[in-house]
């Protein structure tokens, strides 16, 4: 008997839809996943849910498991949570992360999922992708004990990187955001918060994640000399201008990117992709970070879900995907 699932399309920009799609057997070392959970980032999804991604960067743009083309049609999305119905003993029956899109159930090489752990709810567990986007920067910026760090930016990456940062000994963590509920999220997230006009400045660090110019101005405002600004933003198609003039020069400031694709150059010798996902997923059992989970709907509402999230109506962080087979 033909197998077949559910998957959300992006039949257009703008417009979502789902569709039947054949599911076939797993063959050997492949797993078949029935999906419990999944998540919508609002920043990167919503761009290709708008039609942003530059023609340049289609290539670098691609989901693991992504089929069609941008613009559309397109099945996309990487943020998946389910359970092993099929393939290996060693995974049979387990909870387990991946890069997947919307869709009720799939099947992909063992080696493409990751374990949750035990004492991580699935619900929470559709996090792992940006908290693993998190474990990069902070790979990359390399954060001091007693440093003075500003994330600019309160959504999905900049909390996620606020709460690691909040672990780190002696160090002042201040998230900035124009938004005033995002102090309750970083209240919850045991860091401080600030409006951009009255956030902190002489930081050794600044983590930008607001993708505004007006984000990255200030990031380099509230730097002390010689302090780096971590551009975590990806502005798709738009050109953003930077204000190099003034004192950049004369304080030695330092823009530098890091971006997720590839593992931070300073642990690339020793640390590979499936070390950075096992390691965003051990650290979401805290539980703190469930205040990074805004909004929920049942798969069947996302083509009704994703034009208001994509227009920003309600304003959130992970909106999360419930299945039938749902459970936290």
């Amino acid at each position: 008997m033909t197998r077949s699932a559910r998957a959300f399309w992006l039949r257009a920009p703008g417009h979502g839809e789902i569709r039947d799609t054949p599911l076939p057997a797993p063959g050997d070392g492949e797993v078949l996943v029935r999906t419990l959970f999944s998540g919508v980032s609002r920043g990167t999804e919503t761009l290709v849910f708008r039609g942003g991604v530059p023609e340049s960067q289609y290539a670098a743009m691609r989901a693991p498991f992504q089929d069609g083309e941008f613009p559309g049609p397109v099945k996309y999305g990487y943020l998946n949570v389910g359970r092993v119905e099929e393939g290996p003993a060693r995974l049979l029956g387990r909870t387990v992360f991946c890069l997947y899109p919307h869709q009720t159930r799939y099947v992909v090489p063992a080696d493409a999922v990751t374990p949750v752990p035990d004492d991580v709810p699935a619900a929470r567990a559709v996090l792992a992708g940006t908290v693993e986007t998190a474990v990069n920067a902070l790979w990359d910026a390399a954060p001091l004990v007693g440093d003075r760090i500003a994330v600019v930016g309160a959504g999905m990456v900049g909390c996620s990187v606020a709460a690691l940062l909040g672990r780190f000994p002696g160090v002042r963590v201040q998230l900035v955001d124009p938004e005033p509920a995002r102090a309750e999220v970083a209240a919850a997230l045991g860091v401080g918060f600030a409006h951009p006009e009255e956030a902190a400045g002489e930081c050794d660090l600044v983590v930008h994640a607001s993708a505004t110019e007006a984000g990255l101005a200030r990031s380099l405002e509230l730097l002390a000399p010689e302090g780096t600004v971590l551009e975590l933003s990806w502005y798709g198609d738009r050109r953003i201008s930077l204000p190099l003039g003034e004192a950049f020069h004369s304080r030695r400031l330092v823009v530098r990117s890091s971006q997720v694709g590839a593992v931070s150059p300073a642990r690339r010798s020793r640390r590979t992709y499936a070390d950075r996902l096992a390691l965003a997923l051990e650290l979401l059992a805290d539980p703190a970070l469930d205040a990074l989970i805004s909004g929920e709907c049942a798969f069947e509402e996302l083509p009704r879900t994703l034009p208001a999230i994509a227009a920003g109506a309600p304003p959130g962080l992970c909106h999360r995907v419930r299945y039938d087979s749902g459970e936290a």
